[in-house]
């Protein structure tokens, strides 16, 4: 096989592989975040290697604080009666 149609391959598969990454990111959101607990949470262990604790806390999802709970739009603080 020519040198060109392998990195033409190598480009697409890149290609499809971040487009598909941006779908599950645009429309699974949820699930997503789920997963990369999962997969944090054996990491995060205290008997673990420095480098696997690190890796763990790369993956692990961002916290949500209390105030972004129900999306961040402050109309129940505490001025406001329910």
């Amino acid at each position: 096989m020519d040198a060109s149609l392998t990195l033409q391959y190598a480009i697409i598969a890149v290609a499809v592989v971040v487009s598909a990454w941006v779908v599950v990111v645009k429309q699974f959101p949820g699930p997503l975040r789920k997963l990369r607990g999962a997969l944090a949470l054996p990491l995060l262990r205290g008997g673990n290697a420095g480098w696997r604790r690190r890796l763990g806390r790369w993956i692990a999802p961002p916290p949500s604080g209390s105030d972004a709970a129900c999306g961040g739009c402050n109309s129940c603080g505490p001025d406001k009666k329910a």
